[in-house]
């Protein structure tokens, strides 16, 4: 396993919020093989002092990474990577379809059906109920 500090850079006028970019060099860096699974970051603190932000802001970016399936914190062993960013992408566009469907009255079972159509390309069974 090996320890490494990543280039990120962000830029304070960009209208992404600064966690956000920060999660998204971290990305881009597992997607071009910059960091591997298995690859140790340097914990926050350090990570915001080289960029020049607040930690908590890279402990944002970092749990967004994690709930995505990219890194883990392990107690004592510090931040690894675990995954290629494109599970990162899937995951995150599974999250966005789940809350669309939520907003329009999808149950999950009815969001499965439709994924299930899409990948057969026979349309659902059945019409739509909202759920009330």
């Amino acid at each position: 396993m090996r320890s490494i500090m990543l280039p990120i850079q962000v830029r304070r006028d960009d209208s992404l919020a600064l966690h956000e970019q920060v999660a998204a060099e971290i990305r881009r860096a597992i997607a071009d093989g910059e960091a591997e699974p298995g690859d140790r970051l340097p914990p926050a603190k350090d990570l915001a002092a080289v960029i020049g932000v607040n930690a908590n802001t890279v402990l944002r970016a970092l749990r967004t990474l994690r709930d995505e399936g990219l890194v883990e914190f392990r107690r004592g062993r510090g931040i690894r990577v675990v995954g290629p960013a494109s599970r990162s992408a899937v995951l995150a566009k599974a999250r966005e379809l789940i809350e669309v469907g939520r907003r329009n009255g999808y149950r999950r079972d009815e969001l499965a059906e439709i994924l299930d159509s899409v990948n057969s390309s026979s349309p659902p069974h059945g019409p739509h109920r909202p759920v009330t």
